[in-house]
């Protein structure tokens, strides 16, 4: 007992008892802290492996997850491809999400603070609201994943529903109000959300693929007869990096925001054993069953209908087993939007002005942020969301999470001040010019293909040029230009950036 405390310690630099207290007084009336993005000390920590395990699992078995291979088939991959390059981009997003998760556990500092060490004090309010507002964009878009089910419920119980004019948009305002109310609970809410959600959605998944696998009479024919459902006749060659970028792009914003979770981790190991399992398995066994009930559905049905949503009532008439179903997609809907896309905006938002603004506000802003988006045109082209939506901001996001990286492994080697983090005018400038520089310059180049993806028929342009070619990598492209650049700036200052506790 007395090793596990002394290895918590050693994993943990925020300081407990007295220290704390002198800590949070010499800070509080500074423009840079609120009581919402305070570190959060050893013995407030409860969040276990286990805990970030289900966090990861309620985060993956959701409707995006579940087609996200439809737009690599629909572009032409087999399901084969699609697996293997969906597996590939999370392994490789797993890296940048545990180092910069350490940061998290041993300074139990949210992402906004974190940042402000990489770009300055006011230099991070740009890089966090570059993360905060693409969060925006997906919780309006899991909203109104979550608003289809609860159109579909209401459409059950009541046939006259579906003939109400804007009855889908009258569903993702009422689910909106509902998310709302949750949501500006807090980080508890959230936990206790998880350990529910995480069985309950294994258990409806599992249901899916049983169906399947009863329907399709085993795995073999189901898999043999996706074949027709392919699309487009591009080649595997052509589809492989930019489809690759877009799901390193998935979790790239959960890749910088991590230490929002993190912070109130218990241990780096049950940060590291937690993301290891969770996020690449969680991610390929749902996408995989997505393909197979899908595929079975095909032989079934002879339609192809990746939507869940739009499958249930074909699987089942029983009203009771209709609406359970569709209350775990809402469920699902509500976990992944609470983890993954309220939490990093509101304390991004609440960042901007921390006097002024609490996390609860910044709830608020994020749902209106994400109406504002029109998440239903997102959704409603699979190009538009798989090659402009997740190539074009895991671009971004992939450019901030390298100088973070560079900064804090490399050049600080682990270690920052806590008490000027929250501070203006001490360790950290208001603007780290290296950092800014590296960012743009990694960026710029790949914003002709950006133009090009998102004016082009299925996203993927006939002619590529030499700058489209560049956007097609993406995540790829952006993450090593732009942390190789930041490192050789960073070095080449007079002074170091380095920081001494």
């Amino acid at each position: 007992m007395i090793q596990n405390e002394a290895g918590r310690a050693f994993e943990i630099a925020v300081p407990d008892g007295t220290a704390y207290e002198s800590l949070i007084s010499r800070v509080r009336d500074s423009p840079l802290y609120n009581d919402d993005l305070r570190p959060i000390r050893a013995s407030e920590r409860d969040w276990r492996g286990r805990n970030i395990l289900f966090l990861w699992i309620s985060m993956s078995i959701v409707l995006t997850t579940y087609t996200l291979a439809s737009g690599l088939i629909e572009a032409g991959m087999t399901w084969q491809e699609a697996i293997f390059t969906i597996g590939l981009g999370n392994v490789i997003v797993l890296i940048p999400m545990v180092l910069n998760a350490y940061a998290g556990v041993k300074y139990g500092i949210p992402f906004p603070v974190f940042v402000r060490s990489s770009f300055g004090t006011t230099g991070a309010k740009v890089a966090a609201m570059a993360r905060g507002l693409v969060a925006c964009g997906w919780f309006g878009i899991q909203t109104w994943l979550g608003a289809l089910a609860l159109s579909g419920i209401v459409g059950r119980l009541w046939p006259a529903w579906p003939q109400i004019p804007g009855h889908a948009f009258i569903a993702f305002a009422v689910f909106w109000v509902f998310e709302m109310a949750i949501m500006a609970q807090g980080m508890e809410a959230i936990r206790s959300l998880q350990r529910w959600a995480a069985p309950l959605l294994m258990l409806v998944l599992a249901a899916l693929f049983g169906w399947a696998v009863a329907a399709g009479g085993g795995l073999e024919a189901p898999l043999a007869v996706s074949a027709n459902m392919i699309g487009a006749k591009h080649s595997f060659a052509q589809l492989f990096w930019p489809s690759l970028a877009a799901n390193i792009g998935y979790w790239a914003t959960l890749s910088l925001n991590i230490p929002d979770f993190t912070r109130y981790a218990t241990s780096q190991k049950a940060q590291l054993i937690g993301q290891a399992i969770g996020l690449p398995i969680g991610m390929m066994a749902t996408s995989f069953v997505g393909i197979f009930v899908t595929a079975t559905a095909f032989m079934v049905f002879h339609q192809v209908i990746w939507n869940p949503i739009d499958l249930i009532p074909y699987l089942t008439h029983n009203a009771l087993i209709l609406v359970v179903a569709l209350v775990a997609v809402m469920v699902a809907q509500l976990s992944i939007n609470m983890a993954a896309n309220v939490v990093s905006p509101a304390n991004d938002i609440s960042n901007l002005a921390p006097h002024l603004i609490s996390f609860r506000t910044g709830v608020f802003i994020t749902g209106v942020i994400g109406i504002l988006m029109q998440p239903w045109y997102l959704m409603g082209n699979a190009a538009a969301y798989v090659f402009t939506w997740l190539s074009g901001y895991g671009s971004l996001l992939g450019a901030v999470g390298a100088v973070m990286i560079v900064d804090y492994w490399l050049i600080r080697r682990k270690t920052l001040d806590l008490e000027s983090l929250y501070l203006e005018g001490r360790r950290y400038p208001k603007w780290n010019g290296p950092a800014m520089i590296a960012v743009l310059v990694s960026i710029l180049p790949m914003l002709p293909g950006f133009i090009a993806a998102s004016t082009t028929p299925g996203g993927i342009p006939a002619h590529p040029t030499l700058l489209t070619n560049i956007y097609s990598f993406g995540w790829i492209w952006s993450f090593p230009v732009a942390g190789i650049l930041y490192y050789l700036l960073a070095a080449a200052r007079p002074r170091p950036l380095a920081a001494t506790s």
